[in-house]
């Protein structure tokens, strides 16, 4: 895959990391809405989680005049990404009706390892040894985050760390996608994709959501879409390799709404494994502000 010449690529990693918070925030939120729903079929959540994204995204694109079927040399990317971004969301709720929220979420910010290795060879970005550093210590915490719960079947495990493999390729295309389409427009296709994928299982199985299941998947929906936009928006402030570490801010706060709503009560372990992870987040902002001084 060719990209942008990377002297062209603005790095404003400050703006990144303030919209990876934003993302990490709603993801954690979109996951407890996912497990409060309850036993409905995957297929549905997905349906729902995408539909009112695609509402969200349909509307700015009518209001701003942008049209999100245009023509684009680009369209291979548009439609790759929205493959491996349905894909890992498929497997990472899968994990999520097995698994507690940190632990389900922890598997699938194994991304941030993915990302690095994609954008090596699909973007051409060096790999410096504090981002190495860094990912290597955030790997440390993750592990001892999910090291005192597992103890679950292989299946679910399996689906959360495939979808990191998904969601990495997914966001490194994202990033190869600066200055060519607009955030908008990805996850309008990505959204459209998922919602038209998962429409043959909504007719098929016919659910019946109760009152406090139907709140559930609208909040998915929406929270979801907050997710997608501080996602897509932070990669394209900075490098794929060096932002993607911040994703394991999401860990974070699925950490404390596992324990605020569903009392899924975190041990030293898991605080500790959380403090590595901040540890090295702040590790590779520091690094990048020294490299800008110099």
């Amino acid at each position: 895959m060719s990209a942008a010449p990377h002297s062209t690529s603005t790095d404003n990693l400050g703006r990144a990391l303030a919209w990876m918070v934003v993302s990490g925030l709603s993801f954690a939120f979109m996951a407890a809405t996912v497990k409060y729903a309850g036993d409905l079929h995957v297929g549905v959540k997905v349906f729902f989680r995408n539909l009112v994204t695609l509402g969200i995204t349909g509307a700015v694109a009518w209001r701003t005049g942008a049209n999100p079927f245009a023509p684009t040399p680009h369209a291979w990317r548009l439609v790759l990404r929205s493959l491996c971004g349905f894909g890992g969301v498929i497997l990472y709720f899968v994990a999520l009706g097995d698994l507690n929220l940190a632990d389900a979420s922890l598997l699938n910010k194994t991304s941030p390892f993915f990302v690095t290795v994609f954008a090596v060879f699909l973007l051409g970005e060096p790999l410096g040894r504090s981002t190495v550093g860094a990912l290597a210590v955030a790997f440390a915490g993750a592990a001892l985050v999910l090291r005192p719960s597992l103890d679950v079947s292989a299946w679910p495990a399996v689906a959360g760390l495939v979808s990191g493999a998904f969601a990495g390729m997914a966001y490194t295309l994202v990033r190869s996608m600066q200055g060519r389409e607009s955030p908008n427009r990805i996850i309008f296709t990505f959204s459209l994709f998922s919602t038209l994928a998962t429409l043959p299982v909504l007719i098929a199985v016919r659910p019946d959501p109760t009152p406090q299941q139907w709140a559930a998947l609208v909040g998915t929906g929406i929270f979801a879409a907050g997710g997608q936009y501080g996602l897509t928006f932070a990669y394209h402030h900075a490098r794929a390799g060096r932002v993607s570490v911040f994703t394991y801010l999401h860990v974070l706060f699925a950490l404390v709404l596992g324990f605020v709503l569903f009392d899924e009560r975190p041990d030293l372990f898991s605080l500790a494994g959380g403090l590595l992870i901040v540890g090295a987040a702040v590790w590779v902002h520091r690094a990048g502000r020294r490299r800008k001084a110099n």
